[in-house]
């Protein structure tokens, strides 16, 4: 099922390469331009066709496609009867509109599929609240006997609980000296304490008791935390409460409610898109050194061999929900990234635009007649130097995620 569901997924980020490319071919048409071909994939063509005057293809390497529009930049050859349908000559809100329109297809991709989630699954509950109770459910490890003199007698790999003779429906009261009167006071409390031996307190029968544990000790996104080794009961807690959505961790939705929820996840996952931009160069370092053995961040970058493998596992392990959210991320992601205001990106060319409007308007004033398309040699340095680096990256976290891929726990 893994292999599977890493060729679906490549196929949908193959898709969602064919949808973005599509959204600058339609647009362009409608605006008058001349699109002369359409590709899937990159290098040697593997198959072609010509319809209405446009080239249809497939390249040999299908990581990514391109629409080829007349006229792009003035430096473009064209034929006599492709020059008045020239990109570069039309109005700039139709340049504009064209650039536009492939990170607006990705993205509108991403809200379709997040509403799919929101209708087949239920979407994450940001507001959750901790269910009102500190009750433990299960001691994780091997039950304790009464051994001499009353002492637990405790079997290997046995819990910091089980270990400490906190038994399944007890009530956990303060941990080193701090009262906790909910689940998540009791989660927050021991996950500072790593490797710490502490009081408990617990309430047993209406009766309180104090024992010492000591704490185990985990790295969680780089984090060391304290873990007690006990499971939630919703024991005695009323069904109101445990109807109630304000305490479901995953909230579900018809058609109608989709709506209004989706528009909000898909707020809160732009947001999340925009701070993993404004962090990606941060984290290359830390993708280059996991290549040589260093521990691989959960929420670091990955290449399209990356992606394709964290959705093939989340198919192997049946989280269709997950498959499907990463890759409507993933299209958040890319619609994000190609709106970069630097070329060769969709939003460099449509700042190129803008400029090209400020400068004929500040020539205006002066009395002068508008400049004329931009020089784009000029920005050739500033192009080639991002090709560069899109290469050296795009090296770096390929590499990194054949050599230490990114698992997901099951």
């Amino acid at each position: 099922m893994l292999v599977v569901g890493i060729i679906l997924f490549a196929l949908g980020i193959m898709l969602s390469i064919v949808l973005h490319e599509f959204g600058h071919m339609k647009v362009a048409q409608w605006s008058g331009m001349k699109v002369r071909r359409f590709f899937v994939g990159f290098g040697p063509t593997v198959w072609s066709t010509n319809r209405g005057g446009i080239e249809y293809g497939l390249k040999a390497v299908p990581l990514g496609g391109f629409c080829d529009i007349a006229g792009m930049t003035a430096y473009d050859e064209l034929s006599p009867e492709d020059e008045p349908r020239a990109m570069w000559r039309q109005a700039w809100w139709k340049r504009v509109a064209v650039l536009l329109a492939g990170p607006a297809m990705n993205i509108l991709l991403a809200v379709a599929l997040f509403y799919g989630v929101a209708l087949g699954w239920g979407l994450v509950n940001r507001d959750v609240q901790p269910i009102p109770t500190d009750r433990v459910a299960a001691v994780v490890g091997d039950t304790c006997a009464a051994g001499q003199a009353g002492e637990p007698a405790c079997g290997p790999g046995l819990g910091p609980a089980g270990a400490a003779g906190i038994l399944p429906g007890d009530r956990i009261v303060a941990v080193d000296g701090v009262p906790v009167s909910s689940w998540a006071d009791l989660s927050e409390e021991v996950a500072g304490l790593p490797g710490e031996t502490v009081p408990v307190v617990v309430d047993r029968g209406g009766e309180e008791t104090t024992t010492t544990a000591t704490l185990t000790s985990s790295t969680v996104d780089g984090q060391e935390r304290g873990a007690l080794g006990v499971r939630l009961s919703d024991e005695g807690i009323p069904q109101e409460i445990l109807d109630d959505p304000a305490y479901q961790t995953v909230n579900t939705y018809d058609v109608w409610s989709a709506v209004p929820a989706t528009i909000e996840f898909t707020g809160d996952m732009v947001d999340a898109t925009v701070q993993g931009l404004i962090s990606f160069p941060s984290k290359i370092p830390a993708v280059a050194a996991s290549i040589f053995g260093a521990e691989r961040a959960e929420d670091s970058p990955v290449s399209v061999v990356g992606a394709s493998h964290i959705g093939g596992q989340a198919a192997e392990q049946g989280a269709w929900w997950l498959f499907v959210l990463f890759l409507a991320g993933l299209n958040l992601f890319l619609g994000a990234f190609n709106l970069v205001p630097l070329t060769p990106f969709d939003g460099g060319h449509v700042a190129v635009v803008f400029y090209e409007k400020i400068r004929d308007a500040l020539r205006r004033l002066r009395g002068l007649a508008p400049g004329g398309p931009a020089d784009y040699e000029k920005l050739a340095p500033i192009t080639m130097t991002v090709f560069v680096l899109l290469i050296g990256v795009s090296a770096i976290v390929i590499t990194a995620d054949f050599v230490n891929p990114i698992l997901l726990t099951g």
